[in-house]
């Protein structure tokens, strides 16, 4: 079987979505892709299908228009996926926090792993919060290769059946239940 878990961290995907910016940050997020500051030299490579992104960024705040696709986007994304908030509005909203359409930051509807704060953000600071999400790119990957085994019956809510809460990491106690 060919093992493509060594190859992952040297050539991500990314995603990149404006969730309702003035497009400052997308304008850095471009800046920093360009030969001067030359993001690709991490295999990094801008994608536009959620089916083969690793790393999802995201600039703007949440709008309400925008936040059914943020989710339908990010739930498309294969696991393991690292979630990157560039810029002050996709981190807590903003100057656009407190408005009628903007429902503040991308946290409260999708978990985020790397917050990179400014306004507009500098493609340095894009670098190294894209290098952050590599490392936990990485650390995802391989929590998840660790094997399971169903020693539980399953449980089911509203008629899910949930195969995580009934499985246990190899090494862990088994709960007695009497």
């Amino acid at each position: 079987m060919f093992n493509l878990k060594k190859y992952r961290k040297r050539s991500p995907w990314i995603l990149h979505y404006n969730a309702g910016s003035c497009n400052g940050c997308d304008i850095e997020i471009l800046a920093s892709l360009s030969p001067k500051y030359d993001l690709e030299r991490f295999g990094i490579i801008n994608t536009g299908n959620p089916k083969q992104s690793d790393i999802f960024l995201v600039t703007g705040p949440v709008t309400y228009r925008s936040r059914e696709r943020l989710i339908e986007l990010y739930i498309q994304m294969p696991e393991p996926k690292v979630v990157v908030a560039v810029g002050s509005c996709s981190c807590t909203g903003g100057v656009f926090r407190g408005m009628y359409n903007v429902e503040d930051g991308v946290d409260r509807y999708i978990p985020v792993d790397v917050y990179i704060s400014g306004c507009a953000t500098s493609p340095e600071l894009i670098i190294d919060g894209l290098v952050k999400g590599l490392e936990i790119l990485e650390k995802k990957t391989k929590s998840m290769e660790k094997p399971s085994k169903l020693f539980k019956d399953t449980t089911s809510r509203e008629g899910i059946v949930s195969r995580r809460e009934s499985a246990l990491r190899v090494g862990e106690e088994r709960d007695e239940e009497n």
